[in-house]
């Protein structure tokens, strides 16, 4: 992708810092965040670049989004909050964030004559479902007030493209996961809080039995994958993962096993809104081109050195 405008809204989160890194050789980036999640360490080797713009602001403001957004080509949406389980404890913010701002950041577009949008959706849609790998035609069979949240944007995206000839692409993430993704918060992703643990000589927490299978997909790939979405003239929803599922189980102890430790993993109760098992049908993302090149072990290697230097 070269000399396009790009908006990146969350361009200050794991995501969005790592897309952003991407495209501003040959781009225009304005990166949005009210850094409620994500933070300037994200894009400190970047903010300077002539390239990028910083902006401090959330989705919620529509006046400062339709400002934003003039002469924009291309909005990648992934403003949000992600987490499941953070959705639970608090239905109100999430709902706000996750679907009036992405309503905002649509319209805003649309007034803009964006030309495309992307936005960052999520597997949690799928469920508790035993049809396995998951294709996007099947039943959503959403748990959380998260899942809800992202299957409402898809909607809502939809529904924009039919209504107001506004091209929207929707990016079903399945478990991302690599540098910058924060290791020490309360609502931390597996593979992170995984890593620190070790690394600070503590037993890993697995809830469940461990046996439950997750489809983990390296940040390098899901980076690909929006660039492909954007460039690509195709709208509706697609699958991006690494198309492989492991159990958490063997996902600890292949981290274990790269970093020489003797730790073995405590076992608590399952976390209330998560399934069992989750694994992608990627046919259609591969009709766009997307085909995943990084392994488990691989990403997990990367990812390791990363938490390393930061820590």
């Amino acid at each position: 992708m070269k000399l396009k405008r790009i908006a990146i809204t969350g361009g200050a989160g794991f995501i969005g810092s790592n897309l952003a890194d991407e495209l501003i050789t040959d781009n225009q980036v304005t990166i949005i965040d009210d850094l409620s999640t994500g933070t300037l360490d994200n894009i400190a080797n970047i903010i300077t670049n002539k390239n990028v713009k910083f902006i401090r602001g959330s989705i919620l403001n529509q006046e400062l989004l339709d400002r934003i957004f003039r002469g924009i080509d291309i909005v990648f949406h992934l403003a949000a909050i992600p987490s499941v389980a953070r959705s639970i404890d608090n239905p109100i913010s999430t709902n706000e964030v996750n679907i009036t701002g992405t309503l905002n950041v649509l319209i805003a577009a649309r007034n803009n004559k964006v030309k495309k949008v992307v936005f960052a959706s999520s597997s949690a849609v799928y469920g508790e479902t035993i049809v396995l790998p998951q294709k996007e035609s099947i039943p959503p069979d959403f748990r959380s007030p998260y899942a809800l949240t992202k299957l409402t944007g898809e909607y809502y995206c939809r529904l924009f493209n039919e209504l107001y000839n506004l091209p929207t692409i929707c990016l079903r993430y399945f478990n991302v996961y690599g540098p910058r993704q924060n290791p020490t918060s309360e609502y931390s992703a597996a593979i992170p809080s995984f890593i620190y643990n070790v690394l600070k000589n503590c037993p890993p927490t697995i809830y469940g039995d461990g046996n439950q299978t997750r489809d983990f997909v390296f940040i390098r790939d899901v980076v690909q994958a929006n660039i492909i979405a954007a460039e690509s003239e195709t709208t509706g929803v697609f699958n991006i993962s690494s198309g492989d599922s492991t159990t958490i189980n063997n996902l600890v102890q292949n981290v274990i096993a790269i970093l020489g430790s003797n730790l073995q993993p405590v076992y608590k109760e399952p976390r209330v809104g998560e399934i069992t098992n989750s694994l992608a049908d990627l046919t259609l993302a591969h009709s766009i081109g997307y085909n995943p090149k990084y392994s488990l072990e691989k990403g997990l290697r990367e990812t390791i050195r990363s938490i390393q230097i930061s820590n």
